[in-house]
């Protein structure tokens, strides 16, 4: 990627971040239109989970193959793709007629956005390459995840009240649009200078492992969890993990690159994207059915009493990204942790859904700690790793965020169709208590993971993670052998 001047990296990062704002407004927005959803195509609980999930599901599903293939085809190119498909996604789901309609659109709606997030964060690595400057340019990214969360839900419940359901989809098209001729006349071309071949055995036990896992979790209320369904799905999303991994060893260019794993903040950082994203999906899972079918309230109303957790997710959030590029990651982990703990303990310990100050207190918590949490997981997944392999190591981190989403709907989902959840104040509070304890722990994993592979040790497995990927690069799975036993060597 030729140098750009500060203007044009600044407007790039302006196209990117359009592009993170479309797909995230869909989700924010979408769950403050479940309620209305639910009534006008006559769904259940299972059917609402699976109108967020079948798009979460596909997202995660594809976004490693999007990141590798904009790496070769180039990233432009696969980005306009994105576009496209995205947008035209979004208007065939507000024209869904029926809820089985509605989810094969949205599964359309996600294939065109694993070609961007990913896709994006690779083209802001290549263009902001002076690391101060990435954390910078990351938390602005982070941002705007928080302006999504913000302005989300009052959009769509304004949009639900004004129109219907179906309006909230119309938002993407024009900003699709836009983002799509901008992208063709400012966004330079570029591409990895040694892309890496398709796997497609990898890709297709990707979708089995992350398919069945989720279908289980999700149908299991219903069908019973020891049903042949359910056993099923489990032992296949089982053998699907495990010909993953030994097919992945085995490749020389496999589509997950488990040598980032080496790497204890690359380890880290997934296993925070994937816990603080499922606290998140249930978060805002359970607080839309809570503040509709409990309190009461329009959707408009719900989106504001929303908002000051959005808000918290919007200032954090670049404070974090300028934190990180400061001090580095671990004292925006912890903090946010911690936050994320103290607010799921207030509503799982303190019942803070029934003080009205307690509940803003609770959400306030939530978005300090999920605003924070944002910039450490981009920062740490591609800082240290080749330029070359950039959307692959981004594409791991966003397949980690929608994963922990989609786990995050379908495990709190789960929880309150067993706990009988109903629309009444008694049967929901007892209902949704272990679901807010499953939020607490994801905090906790958030918490203690990120203070584990934050440290002196775990920077120095990165160190050798990097040296031993930049050998692979340079001579093939022979020199990245030689440095591991290097490596090796070194520890004894």
């Amino acid at each position: 990627m030729p140098e750009l001047s500060h203007r044009r990296r600044m407007l790039v990062l302006a196209i990117c971040c359009m592009s993170l704002l479309i797909v995230s407004l869909d989700n924010t927005v979408l769950n403050v239109a479940l309620p209305s959803l639910r009534q006008d195509l006559h769904a259940s609980v299972s059917g609402m989970q699976w109108t967020i999930d079948a798009y979460t599901l596909v997202l995660a599903s594809l976004l490693m193959l999007a990141g590798s293939t904009a790496d070769r085809l180039g990233r432009r190119r696969v980005f306009q793709v994105g576009l496209i498909v995205f947008t035209l996604g979004s208007l065939l789901c507000s024209l869904a007629p029926s809820l089985s309609w509605l989810v094969a659109f949205r599964m359309v709606q996600a294939v065109g956005g694993s070609m961007l997030n990913p896709v994006a964060m690779s083209i802001i690595t290549n263009t902001f390459t002076e690391p101060r400057e990435r954390a910078r340019a990351i938390g602005v990214w982070g941002g705007v995840v928080g302006l999504s969360m913000a302005a989300g839900p009052v959009v769509g419940g304004l949009l639900v009240e004004a129109v219907d359901w179906r309006a909230i989809f119309w938002i993407n098209v024009p900003i699709g649009l836009l983002a799509l001729f901008l992208t063709m006349r400012y966004v330079p071309h570029s591409r990895a200078p040694h892309p890496r071949r398709p796997d497609p055995v990898g890709q297709v036990l990707v979708i089995l492992l992350l398919g069945s896992l989720t279908y289980a979790i999700i149908e299991a209320p219903e069908s019973g969890w020891g049903s042949p369904l359910i056993m099923g799905c489990s032992a296949l999303a089982v053998l699907s993990l495990a010909g993953l991994i030994g097919y992945e060893r085995r490749r020389t260019e496999p589509l997950i690159e488990l040598r980032f794993f080496r790497s204890a903040p690359f380890s880290g950082a997934t296993v925070i994207a994937v816990s603080a994203f499922a606290a998140l999906g249930g978060f805002l899972f359970v607080n839309t059915l809570y503040l509709q079918d409990v309190r009461g309230l329009s959707a408009l109303h719900a989106g504001l009493y929303m908002l000051p957790m959005a808000a918290m997710t919007l200032v954090f959030a670049p404070l974090s990204g300028r934190l990180v590029g400061a001090r580095g990651p671990r004292l925006s982990l912890l903090l946010a942790g911690a936050g994320m703990v103290i607010s799921g303990v207030l509503f799982a310990g303190f019942r803070a859904e029934d003080s009205t100050p307690l509940l803003f207190t609770g959400y306030v918590l939530f978005g300090i700690g999920f605003g924070l949490v944002n910039a450490p997981i981009t920062n740490t997944a591609v800082s240290g790793m080749p330029r070359a392999q950039a959307g692959v190591a981004a594409a791991v981190a966003s397949t980690s965020r929608q994963v922990g989403q989609s786990l995050g709907v379908a495990v709190i989902g789960a929880v309150l169709a067993s706990g009988g959840a109903a629309a009444t104040t008694g049967a929901f509070a007892e209902a949704s208590r272990p679901a807010w304890w499953v939020i607490t722990g994801c905090g906790v994993a958030v918490l203690l993971v990120g203070a584990l592979t934050s440290g002196n040790w775990a920077r120095e497995t990165a160190r050798r993670a990097a040296r031993q990927l930049e050998g692979a690069a340079d001579g093939g799975p022979a020199a990245a052998a030689e440095a591991g036993d290097r490596s090796a060597g070194k520890r004894h």
